[in-house]
């Protein structure tokens, strides 16, 4: 048995608030290894997958060689489908978009029970489907290096080795130390060092850093900065937004035929994500995907925020 040291030198110190978020999920290094832990264990031989997805879904197709097939979106960010193709053995993999996409997740549960997957990344508080296999990336909601989360009936008997997160930590500490543009360097190599990893168990690190977090804080403030902005964009915005009242998104996203917006935000270092720039090169301009990946600005919303700083977003747009 390991024995804990005593005494000596001091850790970084992070409050225990011992919320029960992922309590009974299976904890990995990444979102996308959390995809291919449920293609191995579902034994799946084909995957459909969204144009309007990020290129990272594709490594664990590619890494255990499952043929994929790709499907088009209409402009409420629902598939153009004949879900009658879908095989016993296939897969068909949705993601929540932006976190705003649960309603219309739980009637696509209905016709598609058995082959049905939930990419939750842009989701990280939408409750799994029972008998719905289910993955979550936390990097997206709250500052932590890596990991992923999984929720599924069917698991894998294979042991894997822990990961640890503390040479990818660099990007998160120069951000509070120096700025967010001094720390952007890091953040990319770190976000490429997670290319093609091997599924390992969430690391101590990363697991510590999640369980300091105030969990009803950042849902209650990213839902008030979200009502806030929709409230005062929903008539310019040419997404139809309709939410479910417990849904915590991922940022506001708001479509619009400027293009020049995202550089003006930018230039007022607003810094607003791009999802996706593959999307260009994996369909045409006739694709509504390409149009979504073209017109969406990622306004930010998050925890760190207040509605002051959403007025502040609200001047430029």
């Amino acid at each position: 048995m390991k024995k804990n040291p005593i005494g000596g030198y001091f850790e970084l110190e992070l409050p225990n608030n011992k919320h029960d978020m992922f309590e009974n999920y299976i904890g990995l290094n990444s979102g996308r290894n959390c995809l291919e832990y449920i293609l191995r264990a579902k034994k799946c031989t084909k995957i459909y997958i969204s144009y309007y997805s990020c290129d990272v879904l594709l490594e664990p197709l590619k890494k255990l060689n499952i043929p994929y097939e790709f499907y088009d979106l209409d402009f409420n960010l629902e598939p153009l489908f004949d879900y009658s193709n879908i095989k016993e053995s296939d897969a068909f993999l949705y993601t929540n978009y932006f976190g705003i996409k649960d309603i219309f997740i739980n009637d696509l549960s209905h016709k598609i029970s058995a082959n049905l997957i939930i990419d939750n990344a842009q989701a990280l508080f939408a409750k799994p489907l029972d008998g719905i296999p289910t993955f979550y990336s936390p990097r997206k909601f709250v500052g932590v290096p890596d990991g992923g989360f999984v929720k599924t009936n069917k698991q894998l008997d294979m042991t894997f080795e822990k990961d640890q997160s503390f040479d990818r930590m660099s990007h998160l500490i120069k951000r509070i130390d120096l700025s967010a543009e001094l720390g952007y360097a890091d953040f990319c190599i770190n976000d490429k060092s997670l290319e093609n990893q091997a599924i390992k168990k969430i690391s101590n690190l990363t697991t510590r850093i999640i369980s300091s977090i105030d969990v009803k804080f950042v849902a209650t403030r990213r839902k008030e900065n979200f009502a806030f902005l929709h409230k005062n964009l929903a008539q310019k915005n040419l997404l139809n937004i309709s939410i479910h009242e417990g849904s915590v998104p991922m940022i506001y996203p708001f479509r619009t035929h400027d293009s020049h917006l995202k550089d003006k935000l930018i230039n007022e270092k607003i810094y607003c994500a791009s999802y996706w720039p593959n999307v260009f090169t994996w369909c045409s301009e006739e694709k509504n995907s390409y149009t979504l990946a073209k017109e969406i600005i990622a306004l930010p919303i998050d925890q760190r925020y207040s509605i002051e700083d959403m007025k502040k977003i609200l001047e430029y747009v």
